[in-house]
């Protein structure tokens, strides 16, 4: 799944403490917003154990019908999802239920850009779940990040961000651009400035209404995945300052933010699903996970239209992991559900479905994007392109602040220049006056 990056954590966290701790931690919250109590059952009834898992956006396992597989495996386990689509929310909410040790899921989906919080200051509320499973089914990399300096395991990986761009073919032809994806990739290859490059062409004969991008953040945060260096190095020491990956990620956003080729939205939220469906925008930086939330999101008016090709750097954005809370109701079972939903096998039913990426090796020999979803981004070969990417992806290494970092630079620094009219030194020193807040500089 992806990294949030919206909303300063900071201010978010004393906002949901402030109006969720009185009202949270007696139960899960029912994310429906219709007030009632969330009983976890899922329509769970007759003495049947009701299992919780906690997401936030479009995590998959509903969607591939994991569930429902699973309730049908085990008669006296049903399983609701509550899932939070607003994913600045989560992780704060999250904590808090943690911290309290009431009111959590009996599954908890942890962001990548949330892990290291969470190994670093939670990880006594979380079963070590490498007790548990056999942990060459993972990558190497994808359990360091999820394990405690002690060897203590919290979470098991679910899927990966490999990078693509997914963009609109029938706007390109509009524009008189390049459609296919083979030699569109090269005129970018390397380069995020490539990239930029595009899209000043494209904007030269944009279809009325339309832009090049959906907002410098993505643009951003793709770059940046494909980086050797983030915010913090490998000790854990904060570099996001002198960081060579960061600099390069900034230019790029900076050569978007200052142009007309950007559409200024926040992605994930309202207008940025309304602008996806009405083909607003022409590209998007698109990780493994992003196929799905385009497909749902698109709709019928984007089925064939929407193509993929290889992004200019091979990278890695975003990736989850799912977790069992020491505080949840029924851990065995939770921990069986966990193990299950994370298997190879299960990976590669969520990719099938929406081409997340697995974070299992042993998932890719069984790697078949689904019929509707290949026809949809017009017969592109999804396994061949994420493949390709995932086999080259950057070892990056994450901090305990890493998220709020991240949001600091695009929802206050990249926001400051693209929305507001401020120079790049401007946005830059705004980014970095919140950046030194939050670690407490």
């Amino acid at each position: 799944m992806r990294t949030s990056t919206r909303g300063s954590r900071r201010v978010m966290t004393l906002a949901v403490v402030a109006t969720l701790t009185t009202g949270l931690l007696a139960g899960c919250a029912d994310d429906s917003g219709d007030g009632k109590p969330d009983n976890g059952g899922g329509g769970g009834g007759g003495g049947k154990t009701a299992l919780t898992i906690g997401t936030f956006g479009v995590f998959g396992y509903k969607q591939a019908g994991l569930y429902d597989e699973y309730m049908k495996l085990h008669p006296d386990v049903s399983i609701k999802e509550n899932v939070t689509t607003k994913t600045d929310v989560y992780w704060p909410k999250t904590i808090t239920r943690l911290q309290a040790g009431s009111g959590v899921d009996d599954i908890q989906a942890i962001e990548i850009g949330n892990v290291a919080e969470a190994v670093q200051t939670q990880a006594d509320k979380f079963v070590d779940l490498g007790k548990e499973v056999d942990k060459s089914q993972w990558l190497d990399w994808k359990n360091a990040q999820a394990t405690t300096k002690d060897g203590k395991q919290i979470g098991l990986g679910t899927d990966i961000g490999p990078m693509a761009i997914c963009y609109r073919k029938d706007l390109f032809k509009k524009a008189g651009l390049e459609t296919d994806r083979t030699k569109l990739a090269a005129q970018w290859a390397g380069d995020w400035s490539k990239f930029v490059g595009v899209g000043k062409e494209y904007m030269k004969k944009a279809p009325s209404g339309t832009k090049f991008v959906d907002s410098a953040s993505s643009v951003y945060n793709a770059a940046l995945g494909g980086g050797k260096e983030r915010y913090y190095d490998k000790d854990g020491n904060a570099i996001w300052d002198k960081s060579t990956g960061v600099k390069d990620a900034w230019n790029a956003a900076m050569e978007v933010a200052t142009s007309t080729m950007s559409a200024k939205l926040k992605q994930f939220e309202g207008p940025w699903d309304t602008a996806l469906s009405k083909a607003s925008f022409a590209t998007v930086a698109c990780p493994a996970w992003m196929i799905g939330y385009i497909q749902e999101k698109s709709g019928e008016s984007g089925k064939g239209n929407w193509d993929v090709a290889a992004a200019p750097t091979a990278a890695n954005w975003g990736g989850a992991f799912i977790g069992v809370p020491t505080a949840g109701k029924h851990q065995k079972e939770a921990v069986a559900l966990a193990k299950w939903l994370t298997a190879p096998e299960q990976q590669a039913k969520v990719f099938a479905k929406q081409a997340s990426f697995p974070s299992a090796p042993s998932a890719y020999t069984m790697l078949k994007p689904a019929p509707a979803t290949v026809e949809f981004f017009s017969n592109a070969p999804l396994t061949e392109i994420y493949a390709a990417s995932a086999k080259t992806i950057p070892v990056q290494y994450f901090g305990v602040k890493d998220q709020p970092i991240g949001t600091a630079i695009t929802d206050i620094g990249i926001l400051q220049v693209e929305q507001k009219g401020k120079s790049p030194e401007q946005g830059w020193d705004a980014a970095k006056n919140e950046i030194k807040d939050v670690l407490g500089q």
